[in-house]
Formats: C-alpha cells, sequence, structure tokens
C-alpha cells in the first residue's frame, strides 16, 4: 500500500479554496487481489497490489495499462464478480458489498457473450426484465436506448449477423438500458475499426453530457487522449500515475519547434541547419527551449517569415512507454492506435 501510494501522482490532490468537493463516484481503497496457482496451489500470483483511487462524478476515467495489467481485475472486483483478497471499495458510497449497488452501475465487459439469434431488439427487452419493467416501458426505452446507440434500421437484424462495431453498441445499450448513474466498459474500443471506434467513443462523450460517469479501461492510447477526464496508469498490478492527459505529458518539454518560410535565395543559417528539416513547402526547427531566442534570431537575420513556435511535449504513448519500460512493453502487446 505504502508503494503504490508512494509511485502514484495524483495532480488533483491540491485543494482549491470556494471549491465543492462532492462524494466521489468511485472510491477504491487499498484494493488487492491474490491467485493461488500451481499443482498444489500454493503459491499466490498478485494480480493488484493496494489500488487506491477516486474517480469523481461526471467523468470519463481512462483506466490505462498494457494487457495483464490488472485493469479487468480491477473491474471484476469493482462488479463483485470476484472478491478481494484485502482492501475495499465504494461506488457511490455503496460498498461493493452491498446489492443494491448494482442497481446503479451498467457494465460491459470485454468480451460479451449474447445470443446470436436474438435480435438487438429482443436483447434489450430481455435485459430490460431484470429490472422489472413493465411492457410498455420495456418498449419505449429498447426504442429510446435502440435511437441512442444508432441500432434503429437494425433492430430486428440477428445479432449473428452484427459487426464488432454494432455488437458493440448493442453491448452498451444494455449496459445503460436502466438508466445507470456510474458505467463500466472493458476496453470497449478494442479490435474495433476507426469507423467504430469513432462510434463508441461518441457514445461516451454523449454519456458525459447526461451527467453519468464512465470508466472505462483501456490500451489503446490515443482513445484515452481523447475522452478522458483523467487517466490512471496501471503497470504489473500498480498504480504508477494519475491525473490528466494533458498534465502527464506535460511534466517535461523536451524543446521547441518553430516553422518557417524562406524567401527566395535565402538559405538555412549554417549553425542551424543539422535541426531543420523540410516540412510541406516550409522548414521546421526543433531547438531545446533555452536556445529559441538565439535561434529566431538567427531566422530573422536571413529574413525568415515566423509561421508559429510550440512547445514539443511527450505524448501519453510516451509516457506509458516510459513506465512499461522498452523491455517490457513489447511482450504486453500494447496497440497504440491512430486517431
Amino acid at each position: 500500500m505504502e508503494h503504490s501510494r508512494a509511485t502514484a501522482i495524483d495532480f488533483h490532490s491540491r485543494v482549491q479554496k470556494n471549491v465543492v468537493v462532492s462524494t466521489p463516484a468511485i472510491e477504491i481503497d487499498a484494493l488487492t487481489k491474490d491467485y493461488a496457482y500451481g499443482f498444489w496451489r500454493k503459491r499466490q500470483r498478485r494480480a493488484l497490489d493496494s489500488l487506491t483511487l477516486e474517480v469523481r462524478e461526471g467523468e470519463v476515467f481512462g483506466f490505462l495499462g498494457p494487457n495483464g495489467a490488472g485493469k479487468t481485475t480491477t473491474l471484476k472486483l469493482l462488479m463483485s464478480l470476484i472478491f478481494p483478497t484485502s482492501g475495499t471499495a465504494r461506488i457511490r458510497g455503496r460498498s461493493i458489498d452491498d446489492i443494491e449497488m448494482h442497481r446503479e452501475i451498467g457494465f460491459l465487459p470485454e468480451q460479451p457473450y449474447f445470443y446470436d439469434y436474438l435480435t438487438a431488439r429482443e436483447l434489450l427487452d430481455y435485459s430490460a426484465r431484470f429490472f422489472k419493467f413493465t411492457a410498455t416501458d420495456r418498449r419505449e426505452r429498447v426504442t429510446k436506448f435502440l435511437e441512442r446507440v444508432g441500432l434503429t434500421a437494425a433492430a430486428d437484424v440477428q445479432l449473428r449477423r452484427f459487426s464488432k462495431g454494432m455488437l458493440q453498441r448493442v453491448g452498451i445499450a444494455q449496459a445503460i438500458l436502466h438508466d445507470p448513474q456510474v458505467i463500466f466498459l472493458d476496453e470497449p474500443t478494442s479490435g474495433l475499426d476507426p469507423v467504430g471506434r469513432r462510434e463508441v467513443r461518441e457514445i461516451i462523450l454523449d454519456l458525459q453530457r447526461q451527467g453519468r460517469t464512465v470508466f472505462f479501461s483501456t490500451h489503446i492510447l490515443p482513445d484515452a487522449e481523447v475522452l478522458c477526464d483523467r487517466v490512471a496508469v496501471l503497470v504489473g498490478g500498480k498504480l504508477q500515475g494519475v491525473g490528466t492527459p494533458q498534465e502527464i505529458v506535460s511534466i517535461e518539454v523536451q524543446g521547441m519547434e518553430v516553422l518557417f518560410e524562406l524567401p527566395a535565395g535565402r538559405t538555412v543559417p549554417t549553425a542551424l541547419a543539422s535541426h531543420v528539416t523540410p516540412s510541406g513547402g516550409a522548414y521546421r526547427l526543433d531547438v531545446p527551449e533555452a536556445q529559441l531566442y538565439d535561434a529566431i534570431g538567427q531566422l530573422r537575420a536571413c529574413d525568415a517569415r515566423i509561421l508559429s513556435v510550440t512547445q514539443l511535449k511527450p505524448t501519453l504513448e510516451d509516457y506509458f512507454f516510459k513506465l512499461v519500460g522498452r523491455e517490457a512493453a513489447p511482450c504486453y502487446a500494447v496497440e497504440v492506435a491512430h486517431k
């Protein structure tokens, strides 16, 4: 517990005046899970090590980590599908041991199983029966949520004919059918094509606009950068960092980028030539921040037209690989997809 708290970087721990702090949507306190293995099952493998974390109401929170980091174990613990070795968690103030807590949450596992010969409408009607809605309420809700996830036209198509993206959308629909305040999604965009990933991202953002809290695990880093208010990075079952994607990647400025044009007949100053590369009819100059003003002075001396000056910062991907380690990263098969 002490180790994970020491290594976790919580950029939001500073308390500001005149800010009302509401009860967190999710509170995780020293959650630990050990699995027995071996022939006599006498050896223990720690899948999750003293995880302590808070997720605020109304935020999209990304739970990042390579395959095998403990993300799915955490979600299963929060869903009470498995039980912790030690530690506890609360969702909207209720312990995860409280059965009534499950009325306020929705869950989509990484690999959901749906009956192939049911239609999307039949699946959602079946799911709605667990919440004892009347027949009229079920019809209205099913129609409403099929429209919300963009499946109205495919409502009466059997699920075996659905693409992976369509299955993810109907899976999200069944997870939010009962209007939960907190939605848990395990790798919701994994294995989707760019169109499918964009559709799922739009649904997540729409849920946030409605005031829902979305907690989703992923190893697709660009999705986290686009969607998340904050992210947590989990490696080897241990929490490594918490913060907004911008805060995490702005820890260290790598340098400055200057985009400029040269008039006809002019050449790049000799002192800068090794740092300059052509860029779409213009030139790009990368220099350390301390050398910026000197470089701009040399460019002005040769009548260069400065188009832009921007900071070079590491990406979330850079931060992630730095934590995982270059040697360990390939074995985790991290998927870094294009935006």
